[in-house]
């Protein structure tokens, strides 16, 4: 069997995720039961800046980060909150956010466009 291209594994992902706007995310940055996660690398975080309030959770263990049985779990995950999952250029988060959902986290969604679009639109980025 020939390997899937990850672009259309991106690509099917996206279509059938819930994808939250710049705008929207922007609008809900205040929202209690509203929490963007950021699963960059840590050296794409310190180079490119970060969404001021984002969570940070690796995008190696974020599996193991969401099941409630792991040593690895972190309660945010389990919260109730949307959490909005982000990358990038939303090919990770993609990917991640239909595997979860998988596992069965329903309120996951992610960020349309990812950082980049993020960064392009003139919203908050801290640098450090």
């Amino acid at each position: 069997m020939p390997i899937q291209s990850i672009m259309d594994m991106v690509k099917e992902a996206t279509a059938e995720i819930e994808n939250v706007s710049v705008a929207e995310a922007q609008a809900r940055m205040n929202d209690d039961d509203f929490v963007l996660v950021d699963i960059r690398d840590t050296r794409e975080m310190t180079r490119e800046g970060r969404i001021p309030g984002a969570y940070e959770a690796s995008r190696g263990l974020l599996e193991f980060m969401i099941d409630p049985a792991s040593p690895l779990h972190q309660d945010i995950f389990a919260s109730g909150k949307k959490l909005v999952f982000f990358c990038a250029g939303a090919g990770r988060s993609a990917i991640s956010v239909k595997t979860l959902q998988e596992m069965g986290l329903e309120n996951a969604a992610q960020l349309a466009g990812g950082f980049k679009e993020w960064r392009e639109s003139g919203a908050p980025v801290d640098k450090d």
